[in-house]
């Protein structure tokens, strides 16, 4: 068996240390070693460069490229999967090893990467988010017609449901087509053209159903959550993290330290709308400016929860905003009170943790998958950071860049 070896690094572990001068060695896939001084077959000279886990990204929407509505209900049905790959490849090329899709991508896409049919990070999907009629995930308008994101077709399931019976049903019935992770709208939101970003959607019954149902089968929940009561809902049931997270007071985030539930905040989302419209992409008034709207609430509802210790995993909503450019989010997690040490914290060790896959990957050490960036520069400087991602490894391999 090859040792590969990544000698004279800077290595950020992931594990809370700091960064340390210091060897990596990868067998099979997997780190065998980490120290000084090692050896192996075959070596890579880092001459200095910063080593850090491969990141990850809590939300995505990989099969979403943009949010041209108007332009997406245009597009020829299968060229979203081509569009796919793409989008997938540009989050791998960034540093991101490993993602959690929050609705669009299917089970053949992930196994298009598992089997290496095509680049991307590994990946847990969610297929669709489960709404109530009139919820987030629900496209219709006035005129009769709906507009979704992405089409139902034979690997992703219908998504509006309403009631107990319905739930557990739907939450079978996605498990059963390839989720990992069931997704659920607890509020309204921005993109949906019926709804309000401060309504909870969704009773706690239902969510507690849909929880138990999720459990049963071995899966988490994540909750599509902005409204004050949708997020205190999500908790109670024992939904696994809130993902925006834009309305947050004092008692729901008492509430997510009292139950360990992550926030995977999503701080760039907005401002992709609002960019989106400014490009010339066909963006519906009342979505834009629910997207004005939310910004500076959505950023001091972050500040107040890191400043209060919640627990935080990176996400972006990438398909809101270009694939690609997910490292974006981080500057802003900075900005919102977070030290870059607790920032690349979230992106690797802790968002490992919401995956519940920590045993398997997001730090540095022995035993761990060998998914890895190499970066110039200070790893701390988070400014610029996706522009001096010089390669990345995954699965002990170098899948981008050059060293």
């Amino acid at each position: 068996m090859t040792r590969t070896l990544l000698t004279n690094a800077r290595i950020f572990d992931g594990t809370g240390t700091g960064i340390a001068n210091g060897d990596v060695v990868i067998e099979d896939g997997r780190i065998v070693e980490v120290g000084a001084g090692l050896d192996g077959d075959e070596a890579y000279d880092l001459g200095g460069k910063a080593l850090l886990p491969g990141f990850f990204d809590c939300h995505t929407h990989v099969a979403v490229s943009n949010v041209d509505l108007f332009g997406i209900i245009q597009k020829p049905f299968s060229l979203h999967f081509y569009e796919a790959a793409k989008n997938l490849r540009a989050t791998l090329d960034a540093g991101i090893t490993t993602v959690r899709d929050a609705g669009g991508a299917d089970l053949g896409m992930k196994r298009a990467v598992e089997t290496g049919l095509i680049d991307g990070p590994h990946m847990q999907i969610s297929l669709i988010m489960l709404s109530q009629t009139g919820g987030h995930g629900d496209g219709w308008l006035a005129s009769g017609q709906h507009l979704r994101l992405f089409t139902q077709h034979p690997g992703l399931p219908s998504n509006i449901v309403d009631g107990p019976d319905q739930i557990r049903q739907k939450v079978r019935e996605v498990v059963r087509m390839g989720a990992d992770v069931i997704k659920v709208a607890t509020s309204g939101g921005v993109l949906s053209p019926r709804d309000d970003p401060r309504h909870a959607h969704f009773t706690l019954e239902e969510l507690q159903v849909l929880v138990d149902t999720a459990n049963a089968l071995g899966v988490w929940v994540m909750a599509h959550a902005q409204a004050y009561d949708g997020i205190k809902n999500a908790v109670r049931a024992g939904i696994r993290s809130i993902d925006h997270g834009i309305y947050l007071d004092d008692e729901a985030i008492e509430l997510m330290l009292a139950r360990g539930t992550f926030l995977v905040p999503t701080l760039v989302a907005p401002t992709g709308v609002i960019r989106a419209a400014e490009a010339g992409m066909s963006i519906p008034e009342a979505s834009l400016r629910k997207a004005k709207e939310v910004i500076e609430i959505h950023r001091a509802s972050f500040a107040k929860a890191v400043a209060a210790g919640v627990k935080v995993a990176m996400g972006t909503d990438s398909g809101v905003t270009p694939h690609g450019e997910n490292l974006d989010e981080l500057v802003l997690m900075e900005d919102g009170g977070m030290s870059p040490e607790q920032v690349l914290l979230a992106t690797t060790r802790n968002a490992a943790e919401c995956m519940d896959v920590a045993d398997d990957r997001g730090t540095i050490e022995p035993g761990k998958r060998a998914d890895l960036v190499v970066l110039d520069g200070d790893p701390l400087d988070l400014k610029g950071l996706r522009g001096r991602v010089r390669a990345v490894f995954k699965d002990g391999r170098v899948a981008s860049g050059d060293l």
